[in-house]
């Protein structure tokens, strides 16, 4: 029996402080007193590792006492600026470390960082499935153990802070990062974000590393939504992974709030108001890099400092360009002696909280490190099999029959391509994008489908394969002055990815010719779609939707697999393809992952985290969005399966009181068919009056069913009435419960509800700050 338990779901008291707070906060207090002003100043700062380091790999002391006499506060992307063995980079941590702590005024260590959105941003490192595929697994637990493992290699390398995850709600299908994001829905962002923070920190910064929640708030989307949204969806993610899990640093976003004269990373009014003052966050504010230096052009770099400051951002990535200015602007009077305090004391208390002032901290292992274990793998696998979506399967070609000889064409750009598996912040993309490296890129190996087609076909297939058609055959990227400020560049974004193969459309049709099924591995690649990387249209790029018509006009059946970042416009594509598949970038056991739902050893269970466009669209859409539903081809929470699923039995309660913590729903899933398989169940709440402002339709809950053929199972939920609640500000900000009847829904996506009924909340309405609970909490047993 598996079942989806969320635990810990009453949040943590705002502002509430323990015992060992108040005592770190007395020796906050205490060394705050100790420092001299530059090396308060140098905590506000950061700087690249390599910087210190001579040509043969030592740590030049020289440098050191040039560069960071007085110290430094943090580390920038500090495993990945070359490739290095992963103890090589450990030992660099501990000689930067050691010298803090022996030759600095009061030898405070630094916080090294690094991005892990799909693992360790480093070689070798296991490069699991991206963020918006992973959503569509509506599996928080897989979430927090890929986390728990990143973590647990990242801390023995000497890692303790990430720039990690990134909960943007991104409802407009053609913003260029939807792939780093956990898509439309603010509840699964805050349920997967919750998940991907409790696995990485592992309940303790001491041991684990430290979360940073990005990019507050509503950089994906939003920014510009009405109070209401932004408050009751946007900032979800971000709050529960405040107030649930623990998470002690927040990245601004680059872009500015609606209607504000400046950029969020020195916008008080979310940075103090909202964050501070209202969610209770007491952690770390740290600038996304080149954040700062992009405030009004007409203010000087220490003007730019004084404002992120004052508006409440404490650290200043990736380099300090601008917080070095900091002291002139002291002293001209533009930042006061208690702006400073506390921003130094965010890092120091963050730096407390990690242990690195523990008499025996844990800066580092001196265990030999091994990355990309046969667990990790294993997890990557899992995750990816979970991730990846089937959109069509009308002709029930799907799974390929593979009892009887078959003939099988894998061609398209992406059908022998790393690329085709590696999203936006892994170790390759990273490398290929910002340092320009193409080759010796695949460590750990990437299994592609061409080879996991190959390497777990049946004894009677007969795979071939031919490119057919590149990505693109002109360079589609678009330059923009958007983002990080290191990438305006003309030649970092003006070039594409070179397959090293030949693309013959020729021979490739002429496989066609004598195959009995195609499979066409079309989509994105590193450089049409991330981080400031865009192009024109959401359709197929290049000439691939070309190819693909071509190869229909065989009249062999097409199962068309999509690679990318966001979904694809395919239009009428669909219906004359035989099946269509969206794999997203599923990481480093794609290949196999992709092979074994083709071949059926295993049903596909995702769900979309997105609402799929019908045709291409440059706003945002919801699934609870009104008319949005005419642009959607496939709603949220849709996906197919190998087999069928029966809900039968909804039992609730008619009533329950404002006043009571939940109410209880249970309802049954049954597989009538052939193959065992997995049900993601999804319970929505919907309002029955136009005075109650809630979603015409609200995700409240969900629950994979694993079951065998023929088996029933029973999800039961415990509904809070937190979540029939929403957000007003009438002067005051709050959260509010109100009687009326209201209609839960349960249902295999959001346009397919199977069971439904009323439940009325009777007596007075209900206000409080804060919401204490934020997710409904699912068990499901035999």
């Amino acid at each position: 029996m598996r079942g989806f338990i969320m635990t810990c779901m009453t949040a943590l008291l705002a502002g509430c402080q323990t015992a060992p707070d108040i005592d770190i906060e007395q020796q906050v207090d205490a060394l705050y007193q100790k420092m001299p002003q530059e090396e308060r100043i140098a905590q506000l700062k950061s700087m690249y590792m390599e910087e210190l380091f001579n040509e043969q790999g030592q740590l030049d002391t020289v440098k050191c006492r040039e560069l960071i006499p007085f110290g430094i506060g943090h580390f920038s992307q500090y495993a990945f600026q070359k490739p290095r063995d992963p103890n090589v980079v450990r030992d660099m941590v501990a000689a930067v470390q050691d010298w803090l702590m022996h030759h600095t005024p009061n030898g405070i260590p630094a916080l090294f960082h690094e991005e892990v959105l799909s693992g360790i941003n480093t070689q070798g490192a296991t490069i699991y499935p991206q963020q918006i595929g992973q959503a569509c697994s509506f599996d928080p637990e897989l979430a927090e153990l890929k986390t728990r493992q990143t973590s647990t290699q990242m801390r023995k390398m000497g890692g303790i802070l990430s720039l990690s995850p990134m909960v943007d709600v991104v409802r407009n299908p053609s913003f260029n990062r939807l792939e780093e994001s956990y898509g439309e829905d603010g509840y699964l962002s805050a349920v997967m974000g919750t998940a991907f923070v409790r696995g990485l920190q592992q309940g303790d910064l001491r041991k684990g590393v430290g979360a940073c929640s990005k990019h507050y708030l509503g950089y994906g989307g939003g920014g510009d939504a009405d109070e209401k949204e932004l408050m009751e969806e946007i900032l979800l993610p971000h709050e529960t992974m405040i107030r649930v899990a623990g998470s002690k640093a927040v990245m601004p976003g680059y872009h500015a709030m609606k209607s504000a004269s400046v950029t969020c990373v020195a916008d008080s009014s979310i940075l103090k108001n909202i964050l501070r003052d209202y969610l209770g966050f007491d952690g770390m504010v740290v600038s996304d890099y080149t954040a700062i230096d992009q405030l009004p052009a007409n203010l000087s770099t220490m003007e730019k400092a004084a404002l992120a400051i004052n508006g409440g951002n404490d650290v200043d990535f990736p380099f300090g360009a601008n917080y070095q200015y900091l002291q002139e602007a002291i002293d001209s009077g533009l930042v006061k002696s208690e702006t400073l305090e506390r921003a130094v004391k965010d890092v120091l208390r963050y730096k407390f909280r990690a242990g690195l002032f523990d008499k025996n901290p844990y800066l580092y292992s001196t265990e030999k490190i091994v990355l990309d274990t046969p667990e990790e793998r294993k997890t990557a696998y899992d995750i990816a099999v979970e991730s990846v979506v089937l959109l069509q399967n009308d002709s029930n070609l799907l799974p390929l029959n593979t009892l009887a000889p078959q003939k099988i064409l894998v061609t398209g750009p992406n059908a022998n391509s790393m690329w085709a598996m590696c999203g936006d912040y892994s170790f390759p993309a990273m490398t290929f994008f910002w340092k320009k490296v193409e080759q010796d890129l695949d460590h750990p190996h990437v299994i592609t489908l061409l080879e996991g087609m190959q390497n777990h076909k049946p004894d009677n297939v007969n795979i071939l394969y031919s490119r057919g058609c590149d990505w693109t055959e002109e360079i589609e990227t678009k330059f923009s002055h958007v983002g990080d400020k290191r990438s305006w560049e003309y030649p970092l974004l003006h070039r594409k990815v070179d397959s090293g193969e030949t693309a013959n459309k020729e021979e490739a049709l002429a496989m066609a010719d004598s195959a009995d099924v195609i499979i066409a591995a079309m989509g994105e690649n590193v450089m049409v779609c991330g981080e400031n990387r865009d192009r024109q249209g959401l359709r197929l790029p290049g000439k691939q939707q070309e190819y693909v018509e071509a190869l229909l006009a065989t009249g062999k059946p097409v199962i068309l697999v999509l690679f990318g970042g966001r979904a694809q416009v395919i239009g009428d594509l669909a219906e004359r393809c035989a099946a269509v598949i969206q794999a997203w970038y599923p990481g480093e056991e794609g290949g196999h992952a992709v092979a074994d739902i083709l071949y059926g050893k295993v049903s596909p269970s995702a769900k979309l985290s997105v609402s799929y466009p019908s045709e291409e669209l440059y706003k945002p859409i919801c699934y609870n969005y009104p008319n949005s539903q005419s642009t959607i081809q496939w709603p949220f929470g849709y996906g197919l399966s190998y087999t069928t699923f029966e809900y039968k039995h909804l039992l609730m309660d008619q009533s329950a009181r404002v006043s009571e913590d939940y109410i209880e729903v249970s309802f049954e899933v049954k597989n009538t068919g052939k193959m065992a398989a997995t049900e993601i169940a999804q319970v929505y709440l919907s309002p029955t009056a136009n005075n109650q402002p809630l979603r015409p339709l609200q995700l409240q809950g969900f629950a994979r069913v694993d079951l065998q053929p023929g088996q029933t199972k029973r999800v039961e939920m415990k509904l809070y009435t937190d979540q029939f609640g929403y957000y007003t500000n009438d002067g005051q900000r709050q959260w509010n419960v109100q009687p009326g009847t209201y209609v839960v829904k349960v249902g295999a996506s959001s346009a397919d509800i199977r069971l439904e009924q009323d439940i009325t909340l009777k007596g007075e309405k209900v206000t409080k700050p804060l919401r204490d609970h934020y997710f409904s909490e699912v068990e499901v047993t035999d």
